[in-house]
């Protein structure tokens, strides 16, 4: 099989990338090289025969029908998105060139390449989502399949319509799609924009620690190894026009999540202090969901996936890695909004 995969030098791509070499699959890497990409994500398989990259834009369709034209993939698996919540809230026109635009593009893209191919059966369009498209949860209950869509802001308002149009294309034009919402993602490899590696790297240098509000949201966390295992086991298992939610099994509120990373840090980089003496409370993002939770009973009981990884072992193999590797994480501080609060804008 020959997967095309976008945006495979972000964070998730690149962990799906990484995966799909080591099992020997084809793999071609169609990136913009935005801000929040790094080449460095797949310096472990940039070398590898089985391995090649496009540096094209999914808002740019002649670049992606001489990428379907040159690699004639089996597969797609569309990762490529503009994700962090705080930027879309200060400049949405992004989110929607590239979530909503980029992913028409791409699925007219594909869906050239599936005719002149003959339609073949076997040619799948994966599109990669977020649980954050069904809104906030209250105290009790859980995100399924079926949750209706209530996005809260401009990155899930995007991320919905891209879902919708990979449905559209399915059932207007017979597309075989598949589609995975997924809840937050961390480990190696994550831009320190977001929250773990935010927490990392302040606490690490003595910074203050932001944390919006009280800390008291709740999110179910997905180590990105066990997320990238889950989405080559829905490619190829997965039933055509079928969307999956995967969920780590690990709901932790914001400040336990925090807190939690300065305790491993107490123990492997012990300092005079603990490191929570560094959080620091601030005002909270407008439009915060409250709670995010998924119920991964469809995955595990149609495909027999479960996540591997405990919050716990994940987040204490997530700071050994930024421990270990500030090769990779140092030139990325210098990049445009990195370290900077965004999306205070209400």
């Amino acid at each position: 099989m020959k997967l095309l995969v976008t945006g495979g030098a972000g964070f998730i791509g690149s962990a799906v990338i990484r995966q799909a070499v080591r099992a020997g699959l084809d793999v071609v890497n169609l990136d913009a090289l935005t801000y929040a990409a790094c080449e460095a994500n797949v310096a472990e398989v940039a070398d590898a025969p089985n391995y090649a990259f496009v540096h094209a834009d999914i808002t740019d369709r002649p670049a992606l029908d001489r990428a379907f034209a040159e690699h004639a993939p089996d597969a797609v698996m569309h990762l490529a998105a503009e994700s962090h919540v705080d930027r879309s809230i200060d400049g949405p026109g992004a989110f929607v060139a590239t979530n909503v635009t980029g992913t028409y593009n791409l699925l007219e893209a594909a869906r050239a390449h599936w005719v002149q191919a003959g339609r073949p059966d076997t040619f799948r369009f994966h599109h990669i989502s977020t649980d954050e498209v069904f809104g906030s949860l209250g105290s009790e209950g859980q995100f399924t399949e079926t949750t209706p869509y209530d996005p809260r802001s401009p990155y899930s308002a995007t991320k919905a319509a891209s879902d919708h149009l990979v449905r559209a294309w399915h059932e207007t034009y017979g597309l075989p799609v598949l589609l995975t919402n997924c809840s937050n993602n961390y480990g190696p490899f994550h831009f320190p924009e977001k929250l773990v590696p935010v927490v990392i790297l302040n606490a690490m240098h003595g910074r203050p620690i932001p944390v919006y509000g009280q800390g008291l949201n709740v999110r179910d966390w997905l180590y990105v190894e066990d997320h990238a295992d889950a989405l080559l086991t829905v490619l190829r298992r997965g039933k055509v026009g079928r969307s999956y939610a995967i969920g780590g099994e690990n709901e932790a509120r914001n400040i336990d999540l925090v807190r939690t990373i300065c305790g491993i840090l107490d123990d492997l980089r012990p300092e005079a202090a603990p490191h929570d003496r560094l959080i620091e409370f601030v005002t909270d993002r407008p439009g915060h969901d409250a709670r995010y939770a998924i119920d991964p009973s469809r995955i595990r009981d149609e495909l027999g996936w479960r996540p591997s990884v405990t919050l716990e072992e994940g987040l204490e193999r997530t700071v050994r890695w930024y421990l270990d590797r500030e090769d990779w994480w140092r030139p990325l501080l210098d990049r445009s909004g990195v370290g900077e609060r965004l999306g205070k804008t209400a």
